[in-house]
């Protein structure tokens, strides 16, 4: 069970300017600012994979056998 969304779906919508410290992205390393956005984005992913499930799952099976 996967716990983000795959990221071949949609493109990453984040601005140059990092919204954690308020720095541009491309100067300096994030990994601390990821961790914090990764933290906050939880909810919201587990809400998109549970939709995409219900989905899976109402739309039932192609073939059955």
């Amino acid at each position: 069970m996967r716990e983000r969304p795959t990221l071949n779906g949609h493109r990453l919508d984040l601005p140059s300017i990092c919204d954690i410290c308020h720095k541009a992205r491309s100067t300096r390393k994030h990994s601390a600012c990821s961790r914090i956005r990764q933290k906050r984005q939880a909810a919201e992913w587990a809400a998109r994979m549970a939709e995409t499930a219900a989905a899976k799952q109402a739309k039932g099976k192609r073939y059955a056998r």
